[in-house]
């Protein structure tokens, strides 16, 4: 039988034996190595803490000055970042450029994701990680022993809100907490990053969104597509007209794993697998589907109209209540529409967004435009040509025809990537903190975060009530 953590903490860990409650402040620097020994030795223990992360902080000063001067060159040398509002925190002046202007940071939730926005953030020049808090304690822990033990842990956020000289908090926590921990963070004057998606409800998105507006404060969502070279190179493509007008946009997301998390004791089935539970998840529309619904709002600078869609539970019978497939289609103003198809029991088609026009395709996940090169004839002519080329082939239903049409085999051509593998992650914390510095919101992104969390909602809507959900209007 695991133990209980001490009261008032209702969590369980079957090696619990540190208290996980409160505020545990950072040890003082006599004591900082002895600490840090002790952190090390818990996470060893559990068999969590491995020798490469613990190489990864001992590199972490090397790891600052490598990023610093990899952005700065970025910055400095890339017409990309140079046409769209969101990008004027990262050219109004180098990151960090003084000690004086350093921005305190909070980080609340430290799971999967919030571990590796930790490790960014502890990269980022300019960035004081003061405050950390996760009421799993591991998860604190592990963070606590990332960040060298600097940070106060806390296991309530709301304590952590109270923390006196804290500039802006992350937030990476499970759907269903966004909103209040959004809402308390704009009250308490804290500027903010939530992890996609918005929020659990359209009413709660609708008050983040306001809130947000009201304050004035820096308010960012986690769509890092918005600062990848990629998808900026192919927006450019989009607004110049190589593609021609947008027609369609097709998406997938295809995984072949049980989205579960290993779990220590019963107790904490819904705590840590929480993505497969209603009360706390949208599934896979939040969870995927909300970052290609950004990218489809974005190109076509517009909010669908209506939705349909079919989802279920047809592979992993498990008890979970979120579909483990889901497909829904989008109709936008002109009649475009965007088609989105996620599963978790085959992975052969991976992750992709195509975004199509009658000159080109641009495939942004893999980076490549495709142009229509020829412009495909009328059938007839199609006929005729081949004919007098001797090509025309026979089908195995009637006589002598042309060949259907078939996948380009063209290779495409390569979108730029300035900063390597970077999916926009390392530069969208990078805008936060210097959004921050300079005590300005970032243009657009209360919009971007509020049309594709409702977009997301919307498709979860139809395919629970079966039928076609309209937009439901927006914030303001």
């Amino acid at each position: 039988m695991p133990k209980r953590c001490r009261p008032p903490c209702s969590c369980w860990h079957p090696r619990a034996a540190w208290r996980c409650c409160g505020t545990i402040p950072a040890p003082r620097r006599s004591s900082l190595s002895t600490w840090r020994r002790t952190v090390t030795g818990l996470w060893k223990r559990d068999g969590n803490m491995t020798d490469k992360l613990h190489e990864n902080i001992l590199r972490d000063a090397w790891l600052r000055r490598r990023f610093l001067a990899r952005l700065a060159g970025v910055i400095a040398g890339s017409t990309l970042l140079s046409g769209l509002p969101w990008m004027a925190p990262l050219r109004a002046q180098p990151v960090g450029a003084s000690p004086s202007d350093r921005v305190r940071i909070g980080v609340i939730g430290i799971g999967s994701r919030g571990s590796l926005l930790l490790q960014y953030l502890l990269r980022t020049p300019g960035v004081e990680i003061a405050a950390l808090c996760d009421d799993y304690p591991p998860n604190l822990l592990a963070a606590m022993a990332a960040a060298a033990g600097k940070p106060t842990a806390f296991t309530d956020y709301r304590k952590l809100l109270a923390m006196p000289g804290l500039d802006g908090v992350v937030i990476a926590t499970p759907l269903h907490e966004h909103a209040p921990m959004c809402l308390d963070a704009l009250a308490a004057g804290k500027h903010v990053f939530c992890e996609k998606s918005l929020a659990l409800t359209v009413d709660e998105c609708k008050a983040i969104a306001r809130a947000a507006q009201a304050s004035g404060r820096v308010f960012q969502v986690g769509h890092q597509r918005l600062f990848s070279a990629s998808f900026l190179h192919a927006h450019e493509v989009v607004q110049t007209g190589q593609l021609g007008p947008i027609t369609q946009i097709r998406a997938s997301w295809h995984r072949n794993n049980d989205w579960r998390r290993p779990v220590p004791h019963p107790a904490l089935e819904r705590k840590l697998n929480w993505r497969l539970y209603r009360a706390y998840s949208g599934g896979l529309m939040a969870e995927l589907a909300s970052h290609h619904l950004q990218v489809a709002n974005w190109y076509l600078d517009a909010a669908p109209l209506s939705c349909v869609g079919y989802g279920s539970i047809n592979h992993w019978k498990d008890g979970r209540e979120v579909f483990d497939n889901v497909n829904v289609l989008f109709r936008y103003r002109d009649g475009v529409t965007f088609i989105y198809d996620s599963l978790i029991s085959n992975r052969h088609h991976g992750l992709e967004i195509q975004v199509m026009g009658p000159k080109g395709t641009i495939e942004g996940e893999s980076g490549k435009l495709y142009l229509e090169q020829p412009p495909p004839a009328p059938a007839i002519a199609a006929l005729v040509n081949q004919i007098e080329r001797g090509s025309a082939e026979t089908l195995a239903i009637g006589g002598p025809t042309w060949k259907p049409e078939s996948k380009a085999g063209t290779a495409g051509q390569q979108l730029r990537r300035e900063l390597g593998d970077d999916d926009g992650t390392i530069l969208s914390m990078a805008a936060f903190a210097n959004a921050i510095r300079a005590g300005r919101p970032i243009p657009h992104m209360i919009d971007h975060a509020y049309r594709s969390g409702i977009a997301a909602l919307m498709g979860q809507a139809a395919m629970d009530q079966g039928r076609e959900i309209a937009w439901p209007g927006n914030y303001n």
